[in-house]
């Protein structure tokens, strides 16, 4: 099977002392022809951030930017009016269209927060600005692959205005879940927590894997394990 292996330790890095990021893909001042995104998925950054710390107010336009908390809660604010704490378990898209601002602060004095945020490209430019956050507890991640993002929503998913399917799973030591890859279709997995093996490739926590060819994968945790899987369209 054609596939990409990313370890993490090969990723993009960024100190800025409140901010450590990890860039799967070139992003900043880091940049790495041969890993410019992957399909409509142009980031995945690593994001720990550290207490009171956070970004300030800044405009995106004509993206899709999904972040996705690990531990610790992020405060979020937008030119929307939308302001909330994002957790683990939650998932929010805000679709920056022709034009949003926001800030990303760690909602805590005391504690860091760990989580990635997600850049992918839109199915068009010029998309009405909009905001959205569910959450999807741990039981319903739990030793399966949970829907969490979707072009149409279905199945109580984030809508992502792409033709994109995200899943999360939480994946206990010595359970599998599969996955079949269908015809013009791809899978990128990025492994957040844990070690897991993907058709015998041993995957570990902040590498990712992509997987360009049509079939059947295995996922089996050899402990406990959290990852997102990003089926796209090839």
């Amino acid at each position: 099977m054609n596939q990409i292996f990313r370890p993490s330790d090969a990723r993009g890095d960024a100190d800025f002392g409140w901010l450590k990021s990890k860039h799967t893909f070139s992003f900043g001042s880091y940049f790495d022809p041969n890993h410019i995104g992957f399909g409509a998925l142009r980031v995945i950054n690593e994001d720990r951030v550290a207490p009171s710390g956070g970004f300030p107010t800044h405009p995106h336009q004509n993206m899709e930017i999904v972040s996705y908390v690990v531990s610790g809660g992020l405060e979020h604010k937008d030119s929307l009016g939308t302001g909330s704490v994002i957790r683990p378990g939650d998932l929010q898209r805000m679709s920056a269209g022709t034009g949003v601002r926001h800030s990303e602060y760690n909602h805590s004095n005391t504690d860091p927060v760990h989580f990635l945020q997600i850049w992918i490209v839109p199915e068009a430019d010029g998309l009405a600005p909009s905001y959205e956050q569910k959450a999807f507890p741990e039981g319903e991640r739990q030793d399966t692959l949970r829907l969490i993002g979707s072009r149409d929503g279905r199945e109580g998913s984030v809508v992502i205005h792409q033709d994109v399917d995200l899943y999360a799973s939480l994946l206990s030591a010595d359970k599998s879940v599969a996955f079949e890859i269908e015809p013009g279709r791809k899978v990128w997995l990025q492994i957040v927590k844990g070690k897991i093996s993907v058709n015998g490739q041993a995957l570990t926590a902040g590498d990712g894997f992509g997987l360009l060819d049509a079939g059947a994968i295995n996922l089996a945790a050899q402990e406990n394990a959290e990852f997102l899987l990003f089926d796209l369209a090839a």
